[in-house]
């Protein structure tokens, strides 16, 4: 054979992975959502609290650790350090040079970030900007890119002269507030990249042997649109924006790829099937929901299991002004009435017997 087996050899194989696949089987009545819990609370209570600075890069940090996996389980909207990962295809993937400048249209360039100063004068109500040099060449901006986002904002009085490197805008205006306003209007004006992504990095991927870029900040659809990026691979962080924009599925295998990422960055084990399990509960309905009272433990049709979990009187006053039944028909509820038989394990099972029909044990005289 190809593998170098035996016929024989080969059968025990399979049958080797057919015994550990009925192994891996979770027996009926066992409480996966407690076993999941309690798999992934536990080792989390031993994560270090820090922040990762990736790659040697201080200006670029990513949370890791227990706040990133709160970030995770709590599904967050607004993520504290959004990070996308860039891939890139074709020869941007393969030259530096142009991974660069897809670095720079990813990079977003404000009329701030390419000036050596920005000064107000208040006898002629302008504003001066002083562009620097460098930076106009770093961001591959030039001064009539900056005349062109300040023609937005000039109004009909307003005019704009320029010089080498310096452009004075008059504003036309006779109110030192409303002057004020403009100036900090002017130095926020997008001239280059894409909102929300304050830094692009380029670094190089030995594993696949070829460039990528790391992003502060996130903005997936507008990155997805630029020419030479991969649509297939780049991916972001945060759970909502992929939701989004790539569907749920999407989001399910990232909340999975994040929480993985997560725990084994802090050397702990845990059975991906755990995981899954919380992906699967999170996203069960079509849209991203956290593990809280506000999403999937909010949501139990139990009564009791919600009280149990947070705000216990404003969930028994609420479910009985709605006539709310309780069935009693899980683990947690049963625990708090205290049940004899709580639904799980050999209690899932009820066993009846037909005592007309058993034959009649024989007597010990006979």
């Amino acid at each position: 054979m190809e593998r170098g087996l035996t016929v024989e050899e080969a059968r025990r194989v399979v049958d080797k992975v057919v015994l550990e696949y009925f192994r891996a089987l979770v027996e009926p009545g066992e409480a996966v959502g407690m076993v999941a819990a309690q798999s992934i609370g536990e080792p989390s209570t031993q994560m270090t609290l820090r922040t990762f600075h990736f790659a040697g890069v201080r200006e670029l940090n990513v949370t890791l650790g227990l706040p990133r996996l709160i970030e995770i389980v709590d599904a967050r909207k607004t993520v504290a350090t959004p990070v996308m990962e860039v891939y890139l295809t074709g020869d941007y993937a393969r030259s530096k040079e142009k991974a660069l400048e897809i670095a720079r249209e990813l990079e977003l360039t404000t009329v701030e970030n390419v000036s050596k100063a920005i000064t107000m004068d208040y006898f002629e109500y302008s504003i001066i900007i002083e562009l620097d040099p460098e930076m106009l060449e770093n961001r591959g901006v030039s001064p009539e890119d900056v005349v062109k986002v300040l023609n937005r904002v000039k109004g009909k009085k307003g005019s704009i002269e320029v010089g080498d490197l310096t452009v004075v805008f008059r504003t036309g205006l006779d109110d030192a507030i409303k002057l004020r306003k403009i100036y900090d209007r002017v130095r926020g004006l997008r001239v280059k990249g894409i909102k929300g992504i304050k830094r692009a990095i380029v670094r190089y991927d030995e594993k696949l042997g070829e460039y990528k870029i790391i992003t502060e900040g996130s903005n997936l659809v507008a990155a997805l649109s630029i020419k030479g990026v991969d649509h297939r691979r780049t991916i972001s962080n945060n759970i909502h924006e992929i939701a989004e924009v790539l569907g749920i599925e999407a989001a399910r295998a990232a909340i999975i790829k994040e929480m993985t990422g997560v725990l084994e960055e802090q050397g702990l084990d845990v059975d991906i099937r755990h995981i899954l399990l919380v992906a699967d509960a999170m996203t069960l309905t079509g849209r991203v929901k956290q593990v809280g009272r506000h999403g999937v433990a909010g949501e139990k049709p139990s009564v009791l299991a919600r009280a149990a979990f947070e705000i216990t009187v404003k969930h028994l006053v609420d479910a009985a002004i709605r006539g709310e039944v309780e069935e009693l028909k899980g683990a947690i509820e049963n625990v708090i009435v205290g049940s004899k038989v709580v639904p799980m394990g050999t209690g899932a099972v009820k066993l009846l017997m037909s005592y007309p029909n058993m034959q009649q044990a024989p007597s010990s005289e006979s």
